[in-house]
């Protein structure tokens, strides 16, 4: 049974959603105003772990990540400058601009790295009227209050605020790297809606004037405009544990009274020399400039190789180590070739089920990727034995199809062998397995991409029994 750590009672905790088998799950999106580091990519190939995991439980998951394009200011709190309009002014673009340019960025780097597409991609721009509506609704109920043209939340008035990250009195000042502002009533009160000066680009209309929403503000509005007002999982990096996701619970419980999340998943961050790996600090690592000298499935076997909710130290050395294990794992799949479907032997049979007992019993201990892995390499490991032997094709399949499942189904890795021009009755079968696969495993939109593809191309495909496809060249 899967179990996760959830921050919100810092234990692990048997996951048992609202309303199975569908899982709602919200993770806390880039703020898009420059190119993706190797901390993006540790948490975001974090919780595409846990995506891909419970589809592959069975579950009917339903995964949002938010696009923060606007209210993100430089000092993570309530000062400062907007992070987009200050980089589109270094860059002499509109703000806009900058959010497309480093969206479409973003998600480069992220199909790089193999991440699965968001199902919801929401932006914060384009979810300012269910913002102003939340405001309203806080303001309306006493948690909330105007001055001037900007409204804070009265944290006062919300009794469980600190209840996430355990922080009480001055530890919940929300100013912290630049003065708090003055027209607050408590230090610790957080901004809902902020007015715009005459220089800011990024703003809006409201019953409070010309401004722009709070940073934490659309996370809340998003979340529960797709997920509704409780959600299974709410993920995202440790950073945000304190003020973002503390002052997320905050608004949202106070205006719906119900529970905002059951279970708060935080991954750790990447390290330089033991200090966080951040733009602010000036240390950061592109993923763009890592996949000019590694594999991008290195760089995600590289993160795999450590727990989510560990620190993850960058070093070429550990990113060697990565290239070697993905090595084995093509040297492996390589020797098991194209094998056709057939009978197995009970050795095979049992090794595979073995594996795929102690995979999953690493990965319902809250997603224990390196010890996953390790199920994985002692496979590899007894399975190259076999193969110094006669075994058949059937076996070769059988342990074939589990590194699908497992290593590139779950884990995201991707084991594509090089070409060796081969036929084209060679390529048929292995589209046809493709697709019969994506089909199995009830991808349906990939697998009709596919088909859709085949057939632009000049391939025919045809559907058997028993989830197998059939790629034919049109003559």
């Amino acid at each position: 049974m899967l179990s996760l750590y959830n921050t919100k009672i810092r234990e692990k905790q048997e996951f048992t959603p609202i309303n199975p088998p569908f899982v709602s799950v919200y993770v806390c999106g880039p703020t898009v105003y420059g190119h993706s580091h190797l901390g993006h990519g540790k948490s975001y190939v974090s919780f595409d772990v846990l995506l891909r995991y419970l589809r592959y439980l069975d579950y009917k998951v339903r995964y949002v990540q938010n696009i923060t394009d606007v209210g993100h200011l430089t000092d993570d709190a309530d000062s400062g400058e907007d992070k987009l309009q200050k980089q589109a002014e270094l860059e002499k673009l509109e703000p806009m601009e900058i959010a497309e340019k480093y969206t479409a960025s973003y998600f480069h780097d992220m199909d790089e790295l193999g991440n699965l597409r968001p199902d919801i991609s929401p932006r914060a721009s384009g979810h300012i009227p269910e913002q102003i509506d939340l405001v309203k609704t806080l303001i309306e109920k006493g948690f909330a209050y105007q001055v001037g043209g900007n409204v804070y939340f009265d944290v006062s008035s919300f009794a469980d605020y600190g209840k996430l990250s355990g922080r009480i009195g001055d530890q919940q000042k929300s100013g912290t790297r630049i003065s708090v502002a003055d027209d607050k009533r408590n230090p610790r009160d957080f901004a809902l809606w902020l007015e715009a000066g005459k220089d800011h680009i990024l703003k809006w209309n409201s019953p409070w004037g010309w401004g722009y929403p709070g940073w934490h503000l659309e996370c809340s509005a998003m979340s529960m405009r797709y997920l509704g007002q409780t959600i299974d999982i709410h993920g995202g990096g440790l950073e945000n544990v304190f003020p973002h996701h503390e002052c997320e619970i905050a608004q949202s419980e106070a205006a719906t009274g119900k529970e905002f999340v059951r279970y708060w998943m935080h991954n750790n961050m990447v390290t330089v020399d033991g200090r966080k790996m951040g733009k602010s600090l000036g240390n950061f690592t592109l993923l763009s400039e890592l996949f000019s000298r590694w594999d991008p499935m290195v760089v995600r076997l590289y993160i795999l190789r450590s727990h989510y909710r560990s620190p993850l130290d960058f070093s070429d050395q550990g990113l060697a180590g990565a290239k070697s294990g993905l090595e084995r794992l093509l040297s492996f799949r390589s020797r098991c070739g194209h094998p056709k479907v057939g009978t197995s032997t009970q050795v095979v049979d049992e090794l595979v089920a073995a594996t795929e007992s102690d995979f999953r019993k690493a990965m319902d201990d809250d997603l224990n990727t390196p010890g996953a892995l390790a199920v994985i390499f002692d496979f590899v490991r007894a399975g190259n034995i076999l193969l110094e032997g006669n075994i058949s094709e059937g076996d070769k399949f059988q342990m074939v199809s589990l590194l699908d499942n497992l290593v590139t189904g779950v884990l995201g890795v991707e084991l594509v062998l090089e070409s060796n021009g081969g036929s084209t009755e060679d390529l048929c079968r292995i589209l046809g397995e493709l697709r019969g696969y994506l089909r199995k495993n009830k991808q349906f939109q990939e697998a009709d991409k596919l088909r859709d593809s085949l057939a632009e191309a000049g391939f025919s495909v045809r559907d058997l029994p028993g989830g197998i496809s059939e790629v034919t060249p049109d003559l």
